[in-house]
């Protein structure tokens, strides 16, 4: 058993044994009680939500091994709706949990390259942000589902939902992500003057001062995404240099916390090498990248390296890339 996973093991064992102390000092015929029709307490919907919290705080290359524990949270969620009684604030409070479960659960079949799949549960999740009310949160969603878009190479169908969501949510640090997708629907379209716009706009919101803390579904964004994915614009803009230059400042200011992106970030920093011809370099990043990826168990990330192979293929002659391409095929 090498050390990640018994790290992992060691880690998950004692948050366990947290949650399962939190469950039985809150009496399990509680929750029995509720889904037979009894009234759903404050208290069983704090404990729902600080146990969410919980679960989506683990770093990311945990969470692969916790979906079963996300996918049963969002089951009990989703059952005392539709089969218990509340009034009309707890009812609020376990709609807006099931849209950020729901949420959740969607990307990581996104990651996992379960697209229709993700296509469903964030249809969930839109509709219980909705019901909750949370404008800020159904803009997240429609974020997701744009991102979705121009991941699978469908940019014209992103800038929409963003134009929508941008109505819908006030708070800078939200905007500034919304923005920011949507440069990245124009520059894979080509218009680079929409591009440039909302990358300004991004960034005149990620810098300006909030009284309120940004929304759950966007507080991790940062300089560091501002960086990397203005880079990647510059990228589809043929403007290889400049992104060069802002996909390494990203890289630098991303948190090591932040596997995922950090994988994601490295296979535009090899495409940038490669547009320039710096293969062996590429070729360093773009490991890194694939170890990462297979590490954390992210396929959709996996994908996104296996898709730079044609660009390795005229540099069979450099040492490593034969292997590299080889190990493409299989992964």
């Amino acid at each position: 058993m090498n050390r990640e996973r018994r790290t992992f093991l060691t880690y998950s064992a004692l948050a366990l044994a947290g949650l399962a102390s939190q469950w039985a000092a809150l009496e399990p015929g509680r929750l029995a009680t509720a889904l037979g029709g009894r009234r759903v307490d404050d208290e069983l919907v704090d404990w729902l939500e600080d146990t969410s919290t919980q679960l989506t705080a683990l770093p990311t290359e945990q969470r692969q091994h916790t979906i079963k524990l996300m996918d049963a949270h969002l089951t009990t969620v989703t059952d005392l709706l539709e089969g218990a009684r509340y009034s009309e604030a707890t009812g609020r409070r376990l709609h807006h949990l099931a849209a950020s479960l729901s949420s959740t659960c969607g990307w990581y079949r996104f990651d996992q390259g379960q697209h229709y799949a993700a296509g469903k549960l964030w249809n969930a999740a839109l509709t219980n942000a909705h019901t909750a009310r949370d404008r800020d949160l159904g803009a997240g969603v429609l974020s997701d589902f744009a991102y979705q878009s121009i991941w699978l190479g469908q940019p014209g169908s992103a800038v929409e939902p963003l134009s929508q969501a941008l109505i819908h949510t006030s708070h800078p640090t939200a905007r500034s992500l919304l923005y920011l997708r949507r440069a990245r629907a124009h520059a894979a379209l080509g218009s680079t003057a929409d591009c440039h716009r909302d990358l300004a706009a991004g960034e005149t919101a990620l810098l300006t001062d909030a009284a309120d803390p940004a929304p759950g579904w966007c507080r991790w964004m940062s300089t560091a995404d501002l960086a990397v994915d203005s880079g990647q614009c510059l990228l589809d803009l043929d403007r290889t240099d400049e992104a060069r230059g802002r996909i390494d400042e990203g890289l630098t200011l991303l948190p090591r916390a932040r596997d995922k992106t950090r994988g994601v970030f490295l296979t535009y920093e090899a495409r940038s090498l490669l547009q320039a011809r710096e293969v062996e370099q590429a070729l360093v990043v773009s490991t890194e990248s694939l170890d990462l990826a297979t590490r954390i168990g992210a396929d959709r990330c996996v994908t996104l390296v296996r898709e730079l192979a044609p660009a390795f293929k005229p540099y069979q002659q450099v040492d490593g890339v034969p292997e590299f391409l080889e190990r493409l095929r299989t992964a």
